[in-house]
């Protein structure tokens, strides 16, 4: 035979035929397969659909609490602005019942209103402290602080420059708040000789 001689020929359809895949073995059931793994998915999803389920719940349960404590908040800041004087007016109740007291006596002496008076402006007092009114009354020589005093005049001394000469009006802070600045007068820097 020569090499003209040698001739192709095609492979049967027999040569073609692949080994069988494991699904194609006889006695495998592709379609037992395939129906565990769908009844496994659609186990998950049902357990995912539950978890689901689960946390929307959850989450509309928080938003509500979280809706319920806002608005029992709200309703709390209304009241304590709503009655937040109530007890400075009940402090205050003594102090008045003492002026009304004093008043009452027809014939007084100078020296009964004045110790009526001064027991009057204890309660006074008292009841502020009580309710976080505090005097800002500076001592002389103290430095003048322009977040407390109000510096109504300059005046020549001979104390430190800047410092506090004399209160002509009492301060008060509230809750650590100034309320009203002490009017002071201070002294003047001190000239050159």
């Amino acid at each position: 035979m020569s090499a003209s001689d040698v001739y192709f020929t095609p492979p049967s359809m027999s040569d073609t035929q692949a080994s069988p895949t494991p699904e194609q073995e006889p006695g495998h059931a592709p379609a037992a397969t395939d129906a565990a793994a769908l009844a496994q998915a659609q186990a998950e999803l049902g357990e995912l659909r539950a978890k689901s389920a689960e946390l929307a719940d959850q989450f509309l349960r928080a938003k509500a609490d979280a809706e319920n404590a806002r608005r029992r908040a709200d309703e709390e800041i209304t009241k304590a602005r709503k009655f937040a004087v109530d007890s400075f007016a009940e402090s205050l109740l003594p102090v008045t019942d003492s002026l009304e007291a004093g008043l009452t006596i027809r014939d007084a002496t100078p020296e009964q209103i004045r110790e009526g008076a001064q027991a009057t402006l204890r309660q006074l007092s008292a009841a502020l402290e009580r309710n976080k009114v505090i005097a800002i009354n500076p001592a002389p020589g103290t430095k003048f602080d322009p977040h407390q005093h109000q510096a109504i005049s300059v005046v020549p001394a001979e104390q430190e420059a800047n410092t506090v000469v004399s209160v002509l009006q009492k301060g008060y802070t509230i809750a650590e708040r100034v309320l009203r600045p002490a009017l002071v007068t201070v002294t003047a820097p001190k000239q050159g000789s």
